[in-house]
């Protein structure tokens, strides 16, 4: 049976509103069948009756918002160009399906506004901000504009969140869109600055729900974001219906799948 979403504590706005938990985001689509992050990806996973989406969005040098979540194109298109340094005319020439296979060549790094177009409000979309600095380069206030400005209005608000590892990109986008819940993303990887590593980013980037990876998720952790401090979680990358049972039973709200068409059924019971 299906809940409505646990009410957030004052001040803190509720992810996803009108959706019944738990919820089930497909990672960057289906990728371990498409190319991750583009349109064939997401296509394939609404094909299979997915409604929520997680990506990852990059600002390109002119402005663009492309999805895609390495600063470089290397590993999905066999080029290296810098996203960030590259316009998207550039951008939008690579191959970014041939290396998953010739049914998927030619298909392109894709642009947020095009997907949201697309699928708009009839999916969930659960937008990660790809930043890892402290400076303002503008890519929230990017977001913030292109979330502004589709053709759906305030419906697909109600449909997104946006999150990142970086509080401090959570704040700036906050501060542009206060309709729109964030979520702090955290693990212990190496490359994330140590004081963010046990989710800090939730009190800096005044995050309205947690994203913690999953190996952080214990029955401690999960009482204490769940009962003690208020906030719904959803972990990720969760790909085994067993792990996944497990996350539920500690009281996540939904999970984060790179096999989130294989895990359906379990979250549907």
């Amino acid at each position: 049976m299906k809940d409505r979403p646990t009410s957030t504590r004052p001040g803190r706005r509720t992810p996803w509103p009108a959706a019944p938990r738990p919820l089930l985001f497909a990672h960057r689509g289906l990728p371990l069948e498409a190319p991750e992050n583009t349109a064939a990806s997401f296509a394939l996973a609404r094909s299979r009756g997915l409604r929520a989406f997680e990506l990852d969005v990059r600002l390109t040098a002119d402005g663009r918002l492309a999805v895609i979540h390495d600063g470089s194109t290397a590993r999905t298109t066999g080029t290296d160009l810098g996203v960030e340094r590259t316009e998207w005319k550039d951008l939008a020439a690579l191959d970014a399906g041939s290396l998953k296979g010739e049914a998927f060549r030619g298909e392109s790094i894709p642009l947020l506004e095009d997907l949201l177009d697309r699928w708009g409000p009839e999916v969930l979309w659960d937008i990660e901000v790809k930043n890892g600095v402290a400076a303002d380069y503008g890519l929230e206030a990017a977001l913030a504009r292109t979330l502004r400005a589709t053709r759906w209005g305030p419906a697909l608000l109600d449909s997104c969140a946006v999150t990142s590892f970086n509080p401090l990109a959570l704040a700036r986008f906050r501060a542009l869109v206060p309709e729109v819940a964030v979520g702090i993303i955290w693990s212990r990887d190496p490359e994330l600055p140590f004081v963010l590593r046990h989710g800090e980013g939730r009190w800096l980037g005044r995050a309205d729900f947690l994203k913690p990876a999953a190996a952080l998720v214990g029955p401690r952790s999960a009482f204490r974001w769940r009962h003690l401090e208020g906030y719904e979680y959803f972990p990720w990358t969760v790909d085994e219906g067993e792990e996944a049972e497990r996350f539920l039973a500690l009281g996540a709200s939904g999970l984060v799948s790179n096999r989130a068409d294989r895990l359906a059924p379990a979250l549907a019971g």
